[in-house]
């Protein structure tokens, strides 16, 4: 009789535990650090006279973002962190080097060229405040990410083809080793658009078109991917 009773218990014991749901416990001290991955199209702005983009420009970003969130319902964060950034632009601009320094002149239309663009690798230090409706429950909401970025320069490199010449330059220092801008992230989810705007040149005083200064500074227009 008490087995009887005893596999009776056993087996509604069990059954119990099996219909009984799982509740997950829920985070509510979370944080959205955050892993970021993005693409972009350059756009040089401020151009002197004659100076023209072609063919299409891309950049590459990628870092790691930690969270501070600064109120109770966790809606309102800054984060810092770092990443790396590439960035290439297709232009007519030549860069060539002489025993005086670097040359900087507009290819003249009658010369047949294959390549001429110029790139740079920078390391990032972004810093920015975060707006998002985000819940212990869901990693899926809408986000509004604005900030502002420092970058430096750790290669460059500037590369003309033609069928009579070539110019290949690495680590022209009449690039500005510094560079920094501001930038906004929005969007859903994985999906945002990502615009960032540099406040400062690319170049020094000492790159000089026509004996002026070149004041190019950069914008780049694209998508950034969050990863959890």
């Amino acid at each position: 009789m008490f087995k009887i009773l005893f596999i009776c218990l056993f087996s509604f014991s069990v059954w119990a535990q099996d219909t009984i749901p799982y509740t997950k416990k829920l985070d509510l001290n979370y944080r959205e650090d955050q892993f970021y991955i993005g693409i972009t199209y350059n756009l040089l702005q401020n151009k002197p006279s004659g100076l023209t983009q072609n063919k299409f420009s891309t950049g590459l970003q990628a870092g790691f973002l930690r969270d501070f969130p600064i109120n109770k319902k966790r809606t309102y964060a800054v984060a810092t962190g770092f990443g790396f950034t590439y960035q290439a632009f297709n232009q007519d601009l030549i860069i060539s080097k002489s025993t005086d320094g670097y040359n900087y002149s507009i290819i003249e239309s009658n010369i047949i060229y294959s390549k001429n663009k110029f790139y740079f690798l920078n390391l990032d230090l972004p810093i920015e405040f975060r707006y998002r409706r985000s819940t212990p429950e869901s990693h899926k909401f809408f986000r509004l990410y604005t900030g502002f970025k420092l970058s430096y320069m750790i290669h460059n490199q500037s590369v003309f083809l033609s069928s009579t010449i070539n110019h290949k330059i690495q680590n022209n220092p009449d690039f500005n080793s510094f560079q920094y801008g501001v930038y906004l992230a929005t969007g859903y989810n994985t999906w945002n658009f990502y615009v960032y705007y540099g406040l400062n040149p690319i170049f020094n005083n000492n790159a000089t078109l026509n004996n002026r200064p070149m004041d190019l500074n950069v914008m780049n227009l694209g998508l950034q991917f969050y990863i959890l």
